[in-house]
């Protein structure tokens, strides 16, 4: 596991490759590597796995192809039998000593022999030089990217304020951000909130060839075939998931599980402790607080004879997290659930453990969601499901954002689609049942964004690596195969992995009515406490006029109408624009005025 940067048809010092370095280091303290030439450059800082005395990136082959790598391969032992059957050797026995070999072998089309998660950039000086950036399937491995097209010039990075670290990489905001952060949470599709700043999507492959405009090319895995009976189903699921936990155990550090008391979670871990013991960690909050799930996570720990350990988390400390999370982020994200999962992984760290499995992306898999349910109930009937469920999706609906926006603000955004307007095309009117493009759109769109960069992000901050077994291709291809009636039905989400689940899981967990894993908020936002003077703070008037965006005297009656009548979406509204203003201020002198804005859009 490891943070990869580096440029293309451009020039940077030594001194800038390594300021770049620095700046994500946290990401992979163990080693930091570089190579240049004229034209090109590529750095890694590496978080030792496997192989701990190797591993040395960039990774070469013949001094024409260079690689650096970030993720982990399950298969790459057996991709190293193959390669070394066709005369390859190989100096260590690391996953990503072997891409050079493999891309020399099979080119571009190495990625669809690739079984894990990664973000990967192969430089190839042979011909012409060109430049090539791919991700995986899920998107679980994050890579940013600015494209200058005037100097046809690259510059690519695992985090983003890595990437701000090249010199000449414009911090501008992108100006109608602000709402499609409000519509979706953050932002989703390939814009950041930084104008010139894109990420590359899932299953993506960049290919930028000295000289020319980048093209990319999207990669789809089939759907695995599944049986229409629901036990059996339910079976291959569970064996499917047995095989993944199994192989993602794999390593030469201690391994964690993290376990929130929910079904998935507690799926992970009953498997992974079929491998031996395990230790489970689960954070909650100082003091008593609403949808407390540490009960029940103790108990799924327990049941299978796992060491659990309790986390907590103090919440007059969250103004202070909250800076460290929007730094490590680098864009706003609505979920306060952020503080909590940088929380958790400094502690999974503090107690010596460098990788940790999740139980992240089994609802976007198997249709766990409520607004999933609600729109698979209603369609049939005619009625409207699309505005309901993308009203889901935001902090508020969109009639209710324009109220929070200054009129120029709200002139500037008029007629922007907040969301990808390919993406929402799809989602309405695309191929497949209103179950199968909801899925199509959470594991393509929201996923990625939403939940998988802030895990990687806020993990990988305490070097930590999270591993996803739900996010594994033969998982999610097993998930997109079933007919709607095996994910949601009989008044039951994920009906098939609760059936994988049902004799592995405590009848507690199993049984217990679905909730989400996420920090009180509504509760814990109250006139007095040190997080409602930050925010007050971070909201005043005056630095909301100086912005331009958002109205200071709707923001007060925020306030206002939290206090005295606390409610779920205005708590949730005023944390969201407290994030944003705080990485506003972060990455000051990112803004220009929304006048100027409006006048070039």
């Amino acid at each position: 596991m490891c943070r990869i940067y580096g440029y293309f048809n451009s020039t940077a010092s030594p001194n800038e490759m390594r300021a770049v370095g620095a700046l994500q280091r946290h990401g992979g303290p163990d080693h930091t590597g570089t190579a240049r030439a004229p034209g090109w450059g590529l750095g890694s800082n590496r978080l030792a796995i496997v192989d701990l005395d190797g591993g040395r990136q960039p990774y070469e082959l013949d001094g024409r192809i260079t690689v650096v790598f970030n993720g982990e391969l399950y298969n790459h032992d057996a991709l190293r039998a193959q390669l070394r059957r066709r005369g390859h050797t190989f100096a260590d026995r690391c996953d990503g000593a072997i891409i050079p070999a493999l891309y020399a072998e099979y080119g571009e089309r190495f990625t669809d022999l690739l079984d894990g998660m990664y973000a990967v950039a192969v430089l190839d000086t042979r011909e012409r030089p060109e430049l090539l950036l791919a991700t995986d399937e899920s998107g679980m491995k994050p890579l940013y990217y600015r494209w200058d097209p005037v100097e046809r010039s690259l510059h690519f990075s695992s985090e983003i304020p890595a990437l701000l670290g090249f010199e000449g990489i414009s911090r501008m905001v992108w100006g109608p951000g602000l709402d499609a952060y409000l519509a979706s949470r953050t932002p989703f599709g390939e814009q950041t909130m930084f104008e010139e700043i894109k990420v590359l999507p899932p299953a993506t492959t960049l290919r930028c060839t000295l000289g020319a405009t980048p093209g990319t090319t999207r990669r789809r895995a089939a759907p695995a075939p599944v049986p229409g009976d629901p036990d059996k189903a339910a079976k291959l699921v569970r064996e499917s998931l047995r095989t993944e936990v199994g192989r993602l155990l794999v390593a030469d550090v201690p391994v964690a599980l993290i376990t929130s008391g929910g079904l998935d979670s507690s799926l992970v871990t009953a498997l992974a402790a079929e491998h031996g013991p395990v230790h489970s960690f689960n954070i909650a909050y100082r003091g008593t607080w609403p949808f407390d799930e540490r009960h029940f996570a103790r108990e799924a720990a327990e049941h299978v004879g796992a060491v659990y350990h309790q986390v907590e988390l103090d919440p007059a400390t969250l103004p202070d997290l909250i800076e460290d999370v929007v730094w490590h982020l680098g864009q706003p994200n609505a979920d306060p659930i952020t503080v909590s999962t940088y929380a958790l992984f400094a502690a999974v760290r503090e107690a010596g453990y460098t990788v940790a499995l999740t139980g992240d992306a089994a609802d976007e898999v198997f249709g766990g969601y409520a607004r999933m349910r609600a729109a698979f109930e209603t369609a049939p009937s005619g009625s409207d499901w699309y505005a309901p469920y993308l009203d889901s999706l935001a902090v508020l609906p969109a009639d209710r954002r324009h109220t929070l926006y200054t009129d120029d603000y709200r002139l500037l955004v008029e007629g922007v689609p907040p969301i990808p307007p390919d993406a929402l095309g799809r989602l309405r009117h695309g191929e497949g049942t209103v179950l199968e493009r909801i899925t199509d759109f959470e594991l393509g769109h929201r996923l990625p964004a939403y939940h998988l960069r802030r895990v990687d992000h806020l993990s990988m901050a305490h070097s930590v690596e999270a591993r996803l077994p739900f996010c594994q291709r033969g998982v999610t291809a097993l998930g997109r195969a079933l007919p709607d009636a095996l994910k949601i039905g009989r008044g039951q989400v994920k009906r098939t992995l609760y059936g994988a689940a049902a004799g592995l899981v405590p009848a507690g967990v199993h049984g217990r009515a679905k909730q989400p894993f996420t920090l009180p908020v509504t509760d814990m936002l109250a006139p007095g406490t040190p997080l409602w003077e930050f925010a007050r703070d971070v909201l005043a008037p005056s630095r909301l006029r100086s912005a331009g965006r958002l109205d200071p005297r709707a923001v007060d009656a925020l306030f206002e109408s939290q206090a005295l009548r606390p409610d779920g979406t205005t708590a949730l509204t005023v944390w969201a624009l407290m994030t944003y203003e705080v990485w506003q201020e972060q990455f000051q002198g990112a803004t220009k005025p929304v006048d100027v804005v409006a006048a070039s859009a």
